[in-house]
């Protein structure tokens, strides 16, 4: 396994940030079985854990207004690490209107051992969360979260509607490879909450 230091890459006119290797999922598509990075990126797997402060020095050295939007997402689910992300966010927020997004499983509030939407208010425009499933138990198959005893799918769904009053822009999230009979199924979970569900291409 290769390991450095890129808390951010660039993917097209969008920055990454890279801010954690820890997950409490093991998803079965997960692109951290194919390889060290992510499309072309350098690897990602971290040498060790960055703080808020690497992560800040990180970002002095972009252009952070030349992107179209900044995204946390790498190797790793970012609200691990909630404090080092709102820093960051706070920091980006402070030099640039570059919108700034979370990708995440969802799953922050039984990471964090607590409700975690509030704090996300005014530091993201987009929050993304993998629904990747449209009932529990093929949601836990295809996931497999490392949470016992807990229903991560309702979890998953309940932080989804709760960051909404936070964050407008909240969407659910699946990848292509899991058929159209489970996309349909999925987009009338998302039409039951109210959330946009958008189909993300697969590549391996």
């Amino acid at each position: 396994m290769i390991k450095a230091m890129n808390i951010s890459y660039e993917i097209g006119s969008k920055l990454y940030l890279n801010i954690t290797n820890k997950c409490p999922c093991n998803c079965t598509f997960c692109i951290r079985n194919n390889g060290d990075g992510a499309y072309g990126s350098d690897p990602l797997w971290l040498e060790h854990q960055p703080t808020a402060e690497e992560v800040i020095e990180n970002l002095k050295t972009r252009d952070l207004d030349s992107y179209e939007e900044i995204i946390f997402c790498g190797y790793g689910e970012p609200t691990c690490e909630l404090e080092i992300l709102k820093k960051a966010a706070e920091y980006i927020r402070s030099v640039t209107r570059t919108p700034v997004r979370i990708n995440t499983n969802g799953l922050g509030n039984l990471i964090n051992k607590r409700d975690i939407a509030p704090e996300l208010k005014g530091l993201v425009d987009t929050v993304s969360i993998s629904l990747n499933a449209s009932t529990a138990e093929a949601y836990d198959a295809v996931t497999r979260p490392s949470f016992k005893g807990v229903n991560c799918f309702e979890e998953m769904l309940g932080f989804a509607k709760r960051v909404k009053e936070y964050v407008p822009n909240t969407m659910l999230t699946v990848v292509d490879v899991i058929g159209e009979e489970e996309i349909a199924k999925s987009q009338a979970i998302a039409d039951s909450v109210g959330i946009e569900l958008r189909v993300r291409k697969y590549e391996a």
